[in-house]
């Protein structure tokens, strides 16, 4: 699994961002914009990481989505519960993709597992896809079930070699799972959601 590194995230936070406003105004400023004609995205995130969940959505922003953020729904219960499930299923669900921000912290969440479980038993592969993002190059381990899925990855130029001859353009791709005896597909990240 390639991983994004946390530093390389966040400099789209800070190409973005208006800094005169906090990461909270920031992020409400995000939740109020226009939702017409956009293919909406499910966030899978660790609440407490508001950081790189800004950052993502600065990045995802870029290429003209709606990003459906859990927490920031008026319609959520202020309180954690079934109902809590009930709607975060539905609106797993009503979104055409889902994106897993796949931090340590999520990772190691067990609503972000339960999130990923639920949109793996409606649309699986073409609308899943996962966004690694770690402080360092090591990998994860005792999270093997994760290589099942998509991951988005910055390809380098000259790096990846297309099965017809050449190299895949520098940029942000989704990359299918390894499969025994399979090559690797991409597809570049903007393609993906507009599909």
């Amino acid at each position: 699994m390639s991983i994004i590194d946390k530093s390389q995230l966040l400099g789209f936070r800070n190409q973005t961002r208006t800094f005169s406003k906090g990461l909270n105004g920031s992020l409400n400023e995000f939740s109020n914009e226009s939702r017409v004609g956009k293919v909406t995205i499910f966030l899978s995130h660790k609440h407490n990481e508001r950081t790189e969940l800004d950052a993502a959505i600065q990045f995802l922003k870029r290429m003209n989505v709606n990003v459906y953020v859990d927490w920031l729904d008026g319609d959520m219960p202020k309180n954690t519960s079934g109902k809590t499930a009930s709607r975060i299923k539905s609106k797993i669900k009503e979104n055409r993709k889902f994106i897993f921000l796949a931090t340590e912290g999520a990772i190691n969440s067990k609503w972000c597992n339960w999130e990923l479980g639920i949109r793996d038993t409606h649309k699986y592969i073409n609308h899943i896809a996962l966004m690694p993002v770690k402080e360092d190059y090591k990998g994860y381990t005792g999270n093997e079930y994760l290589q099942i899925y998509p991951t988005i990855e910055f390809i380098r130029r000259f790096t990846v070699q297309r099965k017809i001859g050449g190299y895949f353009d520098e940029g942000y791709y989704v990359v299918s799972p390894i499969e025994i005896g399979e090559a690797r597909s991409y597809t570049k990240l903007d393609n993906w959601l507009s599909n």
